[in-house]
Formats: structure tokens, sequence, C-alpha cells
């Protein structure tokens, strides 16, 4: 009996150091870190929130519905009408009916739009992201926008040329992924530029 008590004392010892352990290690060290990862990454921590003339205008990661305005660069479509609630894709088939007349009825539009051929309308601009909320674009359709958002901003073309190059980010450690185009800061750029 005697044993029993000293191996239960040994173990309820043991317990309590190794919950005082994890206790100093994951309510205090681990989230001081990651508070000072917080600090260190402001912008990132909070939400990468853009403004415009001092006001919070959106989130450089969450792609804004700007279809409407002809003298903004336009995101991909999006599935959740670009709700965040309602994310997600459209879970249709990629080889359905009702999707390639999708593909076609929007390739057909942003031809009309742009003022280009359907044959240079790229993959990227017909589909959805997986999200519906990506704000990243194909250099490529940037480059088929640069004539309507310059005709209907007031802004030259190589101004807008110069804008979409500015903002085309590379390959992802130079060699994963592919080029793309943030639309909210290029958006925010071209805003601040027409002022």
């Amino acid at each position: 009996m005697n044993s029993t008590l000293s191996g239960l004392v040994s173990a309820v010892w043991r317990s309590t150091r190794v919950l005082l352990a994890l206790l100093v290690v994951l309510g205090l060290f681990y989230p001081a870190a990651v508070w000072v990862a917080g600090r260190a990454f402001a912008h990132n921590a909070d939400g990468s929130m853009m403004s415009l003339d001092g006001r919070t205008v959106g989130s450089s990661l969450i792609a804004q519905d700007t279809s409407k305005d002809p003298a903004l660069f336009h995101p991909r479509m999006s599935a959740g009408n670009y709700d965040g609630l309602a994310s997600g894709g459209s879970n249709l088939s990629p080889v359905g009916e009702e999707i390639t007349a999708q593909v076609a009825e929007q390739r057909a539009l942003i031809a009309r739009e742009n003022g280009v051929d359907e044959a240079v309308v790229p993959a990227d601009a017909v589909t959805a992201s997986s999200s519906g909320l990506d704000p990243h674009i194909s250099p490529e359709y940037a480059r088929i926008q640069i004539e309507r958002v310059a005709k209907n901003s007031g802004l030259s073309r190589s101004a807008v040329a110069q804008l979409v190059k500015k903002h085309t980010q590379g390959r992802t450690l130079g060699f994963a992924g592919e080029e793309v185009v943030n639309v909210n800061d290029l958006n925010l750029d071209l805003l601040a530029a027409k002022d």
C-alpha cells in the first residue's frame, strides 16, 4: 500500500511538472512569440488593409468587385459574389455544359468590354479562383484591360501600362507559381494617380 501511495505521489508530481512546463511554454512563450511576430509584420498581421485619403478601403488580400467601373481593372470572377461569407468555388463540373456556356459568355463579355479578340482573353479572366476572393490576375489579363482603363480614367496608356508593370509580382522564390498582378493594389495606385 505504501509503495502504491509513493507511486501515485511520484506520478502526480511528474504530471504537475509537465503541466507547469506546458503552461509556461504555451501560456507565455508561444503567445509572446506570436505577438512579437505580429508587431514585426504589423501590416500583414492586421489584414493588409489599404487606405485612400486617410480611410480604409479594403484589404489587398480580398478581391473587390470593380466590374461596374470601366476606369478600374477588373479582378477574376467570383462564384460567391466577392462575399467573404460565401467564398468558395461554384462546384460546377469542369467539363459540364453549364460551365462551358458560362466561360463562353464571360469570354465574349470581356473581349467586348476591352475591345480585344476573344482568342486573347486568358483563362483566369473567365474562371473564378477556388476561394472566389483572389485579388490576383495574370499580367496578360491586366494588359488586355489597359486600353479600356486608360480611356475611362483619363490617364495615358503609357501611365497605365507603367502601373501594371509596377504591380506585376514575379514567381515565388523565382521559380514557383506564375507572375501575378494584385488588382486591389493596382486600382489603389490608379485612383491615387487620377487625383
